[in-house]
């Protein structure tokens, strides 16, 4: 491993203004649902709606001025793209992203609001990087990886800094973190972050794309083919090494939750929070509801995204209001 909490604490010096501090909420019928007093760490209020927002940006302004005129590539299902793209804007450079075919449309729009070129490729982080390379080898320009890199890893590890910063100033700890996995670059900044602290992290990851459990199960990095989800931001073929590197010295183990869990966790959020998350965003507070494992008392939620579709918000709605 070559990225520290040093690097964490130093990465939110580096962020300090440029980044939304997002709030630390609590919601008591989530605390009665998941038999715990729960901590929301808000991260769907981050710019661009999600925690990427920290990580690209951390790896664009580590990156020299004359790499970043050459501008900025990426491969994204979304956020990350729109997190590259607004990094891109901020300092006055190109960003190309490659995206998938099928990515939401509000993902899409946002890259495009934002000034991003999008290269469409394909269904799999695999053909999305193939293409990004592809970019990079004709412009020159940065690629800023989505989840497995330091300068990434350290930015995303910020949101979980400062929920155990706001939490302690409420006068409370944390004994378990939930943080939703895709690559796996917000569970490795958030291990690190609590590196130390006492807190048990868990990764939480959809039935259908488990490449994260599987992984610390073997003891080396898994590939998985992802199966349908509603949770589109958690589906890598393959998590990251230096995530798994962290996530083996550190996190405590991994869970899964299905659809149906996660189109719950997003209902509840929405009516008893009055706070919107996209699924992949609301991963986290499903597995907080069914209750980790050895039933922490007090447990810090990552809600890492709200980009979602106002169609899809209906759908969940109709099917889980009532439940």
């Amino acid at each position: 491993m070559t990225v520290t909490r040093d690097d964490v604490v130093a990465a939110a010096a580096r962020l300090a203004g440029l980044v939304r501090r997002t709030p630390a909420l609590r919601v008591p019928a989530l605390d009665a649902q998941a038999g715990a007093a729960v901590w929301l760490k808000c991260e769907n209020l981050q710019d661009v709606g999600a925690f990427k927002a920290r990580g690209a940006l951390h790896a664009a302004l580590r990156l020299s001025p004359e790499a970043r005129a050459r501008g900025l590539v990426t491969y994204s299902s979304g956020n990350h793209a729109q997190a590259v793209a607004a990094a891109a804007r901020r300092l006055g450079v190109p960003a190309t992203i490659a995206m998938p075919v099928d990515a939401p449309a509000v993902k899409v729009r946002g890259v495009e609001a934002l000034g991003g070129v999008i290269v469409r490729a394909g269904t799999t982080s695999t053909e999305r990087r193939a293409a990004a390379l592809e970019v990079v080898a004709r412009t020159g320009g940065a690629l800023i990886e989505p989840f497995d890199d330091d300068d990434v890893i350290a930015g995303q590890g910020t949101a979980t800094l400062e929920l155990l910063e706001q939490v302690a100033d409420a006068g409370e700890a944390l004994d378990a973190l939930a943080v939703p996995v895709g690559g796996g670059g917000l569970l490795a900044g958030a291990a690190l972050a609590c590196a130390g602290t006492g807190v048990a992290v868990w990764a939480v990851e959809p039935v259908a794309a488990d490449a994260m459990g599987r992984s610390l199960a073997a003891g080396e990095r898994v590939a998985v083919t992802p199966g349908p989800t509603i949770a589109d931001g958690l589906k890598p073929v393959q998590v990251g090494a230096r995530n798994l590197a962290i996530a083996r010295a550190h996190v405590a183990g991994a869970v899964t939750v299905d659809d149906a869990e996660i189109g719950r966790a997003v209902v509840a959020l929405l009516l008893h929070g009055k706070v919107l998350a996209e699924p992949s965003g609301a991963a986290a507070l499903a597995a907080a509801l069914a209750g980790l494992p050895g039933r922490p008392a007090r447990v810090g939620v990552i809600i890492s995204g709200g980009n979602v579709e106002p169609a899809l918000v209906a759908h969940l709605l109709a099917e889980h209001a009532g439940a």
